[in-house]
């Protein structure tokens, strides 16, 4: 994996810039179009996803599109918008997962992207804390950061699913000449965890617990994916965790900067984390997700999930769901990522852990899917 970094002022920051100011343009040119009667019609409606670089801000800003259709706009039929009618969607860069997960259920967001065990942990209540701890003011992260701010929230029953969307995968990355080749190797050496309230800290700590390692076993920085990015070809670290679907994009930038290298997690580390917590799932990046990747590299995955709150209403949510599913957004999706391409209505239920939302529920059922008992 080799050439050129996507940091926040790099290319992928430019990207995500450029999508951010994209529709944020075209949505005031048509807010400018429109009445003020219409634009009293607006429904405003924010997906947090997570850090720029990362490909949560990209498959948020794509559903963000695809259901927005505000007044003035074409009908889906003559080339306009196939999205929810006077319906503004914005995606939100964010910290990640656990953040995103607090942001819904406390009302300050209407929705977002959010991996299937961190909701699992936000809607039950139920943080995890490692077997192996370390000592205090050996090395942790701040007591009210990751899970255990989660678990400061108690319960957030009013989480509620729209679907599944698609696999995200336990990413380390190492420079091609790091003498790091197994999780062992990390003990003593320089790692970015991830960002304080992301699901990738949860998970990089549930993975190096499985690998009987604490913590302060390595010498652990939380930064944010474009920071850890930097961090690396820069060899101010020696590693970081990224939890994300492939490709991410800061870490496709990263290999074309320097040579890079996937460090796998092995079937009995992994086997170890399955058996614990039964939304993750034995998996493996493959070979040619990033450039320099030649073999398949063995890991763990999760599902990201769309969620939102029970208080939405349940004819909006129905609506946002069938237009996630129409024709036009396929199309979309699949033009702008390659995890967009994974996303498809028969797995919409695949890996959910937290009730579905009414309005969500009645588009499935309308759709001829199968709704398991519990959602």
């Amino acid at each position: 994996m080799a050439r050129r970094t996507r940091r926040e002022d790099g290319r992928g920051g430019r990207r995500g810039a450029r999508l951010g100011g994209w529709i944020a343009a075209t949505l005031l040119l048509l807010l400018a179009s429109a009445t003020a009667d219409a634009i009293d019609e607006l429904h405003f409606f924010r997906i947090g996803t997570a850090a720029t670089t990362g490909t949560y801000f990209q498959i948020g800003g794509v559903l963000a599109n695809a259901i927005s259709k505000p007044p003035g706009s074409r009908d889906c039929a003559h080339g306009g918008g196939c999205g929810v009618q006077d319906l503004v969607a914005v995606a939100q860069a964010s910290q990640g997962s656990i953040q995103n997960a607090i942001a819904v259920g406390t009302g300050q967001i209407e929705s977002a992207l959010v991996q299937s065990d961190v909701a699992y942990w936000a809607y039950a209540g139920a943080a995890v804390t490692p077997a192996k701890r370390c000592a205090p003011g050996k090395g942790e992260a701040p007591k009210n950061s990751g899970l255990a701010l989660l678990k400061s929230q108690g319960p957030i029953r009013n989480l509620r699913a729209i679907s599944a969307l698609y696999p995200e995968n336990v990413h380390i990355v190492v420079r091609a000449e790091s003498a790091i080749r197994s999780l062992q190797d990390l003990k003593g050496k320089r790692v970015a965890l991830g960002e304080a309230e992301s699901g990738t800290l949860a998970d990089a700590r549930l993975v190096l617990d499985a690998a009987g390692l604490a913590e302060c076993d390595v010498k652990a920085e939380y930064f944010a994916l474009s920071e850890a990015a930097g961090a690396l070809v820069d060899d101010r670290i020696d590693a970081f965790f990224m939890v994300g679907g492939y490709p991410v994009p800061a870490i496709t930038d990263i290999a074309t900067t320097v040579s890079t290298r996937l460090i796998p997690i092995p079937h009995d580390v992994a086997e170890r984390v399955t058996e614990k917590y039964p939304f993750f799932t034995i998996d493996a990046i493959p070979a040619g997700a990033y450039p320099g990747l030649d073999s398949d590299t063995a890991t763990l995955s999760t599902t990201a999930l769309w969620v939102t709150r029970s208080e939405i209403d349940d004819d909006l949510v129905y609506a946002i769901t069938k237009s996630l599913w129409s024709d036009a957004t396929k199309r979309l999706l699949g033009s702008t990522h390659p995890a967009g391409r994974r996303i498809r209505l028969e797995m919409a239920l695949d890996g959910l852990v937290i009730p579905l939302h009414p309005g969500a529920a009645r588009f499935y059922r309308e759709a001829g899917v199968k709704i398991p008992d519990g959602l």
